[in-house]
């Protein structure tokens, strides 16, 4: 397998629910006037508590600093495993089960904390650049490492980059895990359709409420508002709940075959930071081990897990407590607040 170090350099900012006025304008011009700006990488992720945007260092000069705005000190590198010369995302497994073992657990074990941004079309591990010869010398074994420069794949050698190796980022610690009640989609449409969804997707982003509360929500779980867009070299990947989905011209977006829908798993009951190593790979472990596909999508302040419905809801009661055990097999150091699943 090949490992790409692609070509950006990502900075992580999160904008605050009241000072999102001050930033509609440039995040418009991002999002829908690609010929009016250089940023090739660009990814807006609504949560209950804020909006995370991660861009590369062209994007980022659209954002003026503010109070409203907080951005992580750290620039952030992106990685994409490339298997039999196709995307990770490409073969029968889906998400980041299939690099939890080669990728993430070896980088945990490392002490690299990594950012996850899991798409329609592949998953990004973004690495803090000050990591790069680390990450470099532990994958060096299982992958051929290259590294885009100027459109070109230049072969990258652990031996070229191991001087001065320093372990960074700290330990795991306990974290709570929330499954919310919504009912989520993993789409894309054709990027030269987004003025076709624009104003649709304008509500959405920006003056939508939260979800209405709906008795018929399985097990009366509490939703909560999820939204993700980004728009990474050409490509466009929305996250969405099936609320949201029904907004959206059914015949311009598209998804898997399968049409399947993911049920959320909500990583931290306080804000988990940036130093903090290991909390994906505790995540995605006990799932690759069980060979059950997941998106993972981290933000400025938690986590966020998508797992399968169908996994999910089958099965009995009993059956449903197994699942959730493997969800958090480490029980002593998770809290998981539900019902059941």
């Amino acid at each position: 397998m090949d490992l790409h170090i692609l070509d950006h350099r990502l900075r992580v900012t999160s904008i605050s629910k009241s000072g999102l006025q001050n930033y509609t304008h440039p995040l418009i011009k991002l999002i829908f006037l690609r010929d009016r700006t250089r940023c090739k990488f660009f990814s807006l992720t609504e949560t209950p508590e804020n909006y995370t945007v991660v861009l590369d260092e062209e994007g980022f000069k659209e954002l003026q600093p503010s109070e409203h705005l907080q951005v992580e000190c750290s620039t952030w590198l992106p990685l994409n495993v490339i298997s039999n010369g196709n995307t990770s995302s490409s073969s029968q497994a889906v998400g980041v089960t299939k690099i939890a073992k080669s990728v993430i657990a070896p980088l945990a074990e490392q002490h690299v904390s990594v950012f996850m941004l899991s798409t329609y079309q592949t998953d990004f591990i973004l690495v803090r650049e000050k990591d790069l010869s680390v990450v470099i010398h532990t994958l060096a074994e299982e992958f051929n490492i290259f590294q885009e420069v100027d459109g070109e794949s230049v072969p990258v050698h652990s031996q070229d980059t191991c001087n001065g190796l320093q372990r960074n980022g700290k330990e795991v610690t306990s974290h709570v895990v929330v499954l919310p009640g919504n009912q989520f989609c993993v789409m894309s449409l054709d990027p030269d359709t987004l003025p076709g969804i624009a104003t649709t997707l304008i509500d959405v982003l920006f003056y939508s409420n939260s979800p209405k509360e709906d008795a018929a929500v399985a097990d009366d779980l509490e939703c909560i508002k999820f939204f993700s867009f980004s728009l990474i070299d050409g490509y466009v990947s929305l996250v969405m709940d099936t609320e949201a989905q029904r907004q959206f011209p059914a015949d311009l977006l598209f998804t898997s075959s399968s049409g399947e829908l993911w049920r959320m798993v909500r990583i931290g009951g306080q804000p988990l930071g940036f130093d903090e190593c290991g909390i994906v790979a505790q995540i995605s472990q006990p799932l690759a081990d069980s060979d059950i596909s997941a998106y993972y999508i981290s933000t400025f302040s938690f986590d966020h897990a998508l797992i399968s419905e169908i996994i999910q809801c089958c099965g009995p009661t009993n059956k449903r407590s197994e699942l959730l055990e493997l969800h958090c097999p480490r029980k002593s150091r998770c809290a998981v607040m539900t019902n059941s699943l």
